[in-house]
């Protein structure tokens, strides 16, 4: 069992509820305004653990595309210069499938892990403890093209992607768990906004005129080490998760600690009751797999949510529209030549996106957000779908397919792009939470890798047509989670599991309250 801490000891039933509200009541009587921004040390520590988190899933997943045509002459010539003879072009093309995929099995993996390590060295100790991971990478891409050994660069692109799975997974617990529930929302956004900001990064640093030349692929792939050291310098820095400390540790001397320094002296208590409140609810419960999720009425239908906004995000079409971004650009005039530099503006309109989601989630909440982005998503499938199809009949034709991309880039981050991790958090309490990240991972990592697999054939066989596919996935999550997610603006962890009760339980709703 976790040790209790110590205020547990000296209570009965609910008789902490009325003890800890006669402890703070003077306190939060004289502090009844909350602050509209996070501290200084808040806001230092969501840039310091998203740094070598997310950060690093966009940064990989964009820098691999630039050197391509680099990487396919660094193949033929090793494998001439090893087996004196021309490399068979559809192995060519399985190797290079092999280097761009398995990231994406090394991503499943880290989600695997991310969860057991977040719970055995903490949320900190886990982001730290992956940086060597991500330098270990760096390395073994970086030396690829010396030694001849293309091998090293597969081993490596597996070993960064372990890297992006662990990060995409434990990144978002520390930010929902350090976070006040009335900033939770911004705050959470942080994991998109490095996200998108390093899938940004990528695509300047690998244009021609930086790390996109031929001789300075091996540099352009290896560059992961610098987002790794930079948060071995800084998150050392800052406090672990005061939840993790008191929840997980029974630690409360050091939860007040981090709590005082996370939040004003004002706000610091308010923390300290609802973690608090929270520990007694779980009564010592054990972190817990995530098999015995799936046998947990209790958290059935958070459980369901998880898996459709996850393969709702992944499944939205977001993958059709940056397969289509070059075509409509030179449909719409712009030379192969210049496609490149005018893509970035996809890359920044996909991290404005995510930076005005993060300004108004905690004012629009997340249901009318998330609801309207899946509807414009939709809306602009069907603009998409007769903008393409009659793409060469008038001359204003790409310029409408111009705008529709762009539109339904902004649709994406301003919906699922933002908020599907930060409901991720806050469905699950702290025993259920690193579980639930392990499982959403899973699910997520592995429909990236069927889209990437299949998506080809998707777009081969239907062309155009295939938004007509993405517009009815996105009404059908649309409608889902109209029907069963709530608002979780401003309500604590307690209050969202209540709200799930009368779907999880049913006419046993009563009982399974006063059983709680």
């Amino acid at each position: 069992m976790i040790p209790k801490p110590k205020f547990i000891k000296f209570c009965k039933g609910n008789q902490i509820q009325p003890m800890l509200r006669m402890e703070y009541q003077p306190l939060l009587r004289g502090s009844s305004t909350q602050s509209k921004f996070p501290s200084c040390t808040l806001f230092l520590a969501v840039c310091a653990v998203g740094i070598g988190g997310t950060f690093q899933y966009g940064y990989n997943v964009s820098i691999i595309n630039a050197p391509t045509q680099h990487i396919h002459r660094f193949l033929n010539k090793t494998w001439t210069s090893r087996y004196h003879k021309e490399l068979n072009p559809d192995l060519l093309t399985f190797l290079w499938s092999v280097i761009a995929s398995i990231f994406s099995l090394g991503g499943l993996c880290g989600a695997l892990i991310g969860g057991s390590m977040a719970i055995r060295l903490g949320r900190k100790g886990a982001l730290l403890m992956n940086n060597v991971i991500a330098i270990l990478a760096s390395i073994l891409m970086g030396i690829s093209f010396p030694t001849g050994l293309f091998e090293l660069l597969i081993a490596g692109r597996f070993l960064i992607g372990i890297n992006a799975g662990i990060g995409i997974c434990v990144q978002p617990l520390y930010i929902g768990e350090v976070a006040p529930k009335h900033l939770r929302g911004g705050m959470a956004m942080g994991s998109s906004i490095f996200l998108t900001g390093g899938i940004l990064m990528g695509q300047i640093i690998g244009l021609r005129e930086l790390l996109g030349a031929e001789k300075y692929w091996p540099l352009l792939l290896s560059s992961s080490c610098f987002p790794a050291f930079a948060q071995l310098l800084f998150l050392p820095w800052f406090p672990e998760s005061p939840r993790y400390l008191l929840i997980d540790k029974g630690d409360e001397l050091s939860c007040a600690q981090a709590l005082k320094r996370f939040h004003c002296s004002s706000e610091y208590r308010r923390e300290m009751e609802d973690i608090q409140r929270e520990c007694f609810a779980l009564d010592g419960e054990k972190p817990k797999k995530p098999w015995q999720l799936f046998v947990d009425r209790g958290v059935r239908w958070q459980l369901i949510t998880v898996i459709v906004m996850t393969m709702g995000q992944q499944l939205s079409g977001i993958n059709a529209i940056y397969f289509y971004t070059t075509y409509i650009f030179e449909q719409a005039g712009v030379s192969a030549e210049k496609v490149p530099y005018v893509t970035l503006g996809t890359g920044g309109f996909e991290c404005l996106a995510a930076l005005a989601c993060g300004l108004l989630i905690d004012y629009m909440g997340r249901r009318s957000l998330i609801i309207g982005g899946y509807l414009l998503m939709a809306l602009w499938s069907i603009v998409l779908t007769f903008s393409l199809t009659y793409q060469e009949l008038y001359s204003w034709v790409p310029y409408v397919s111009v705008t529709s991309l762009f539109a339904f880039i902004l649709s994406f981050g301003l919906g699922p792009g933002g908020i599907t991790n930060t409901l991720i958090a806050e469905l699950f309490l702290q025993s259920s939470r690193p579980a639930a990240y392990m499982i959403g991972g899973t699910i997520s990592w592995i429909s990236f890798f069927a889209i990437g697999m299949l998506f080809p054939f998707i777009v081969n066989g239907l062309k155009q047509y295939c938004f007509v596919v993405f517009l009815v996935e996105c009404s059908l999550v649309a409608a889902f989670i109209f029907l069963v997610i709530p608002e979780t603006k401003n309500k604590s962890f307690l209050e969202i599991r209540k709200e799930f009760h009368k779907l999880n339980f049913g006419r046993n709703i009563k009982k399974e309250e006063t059983a709680l």
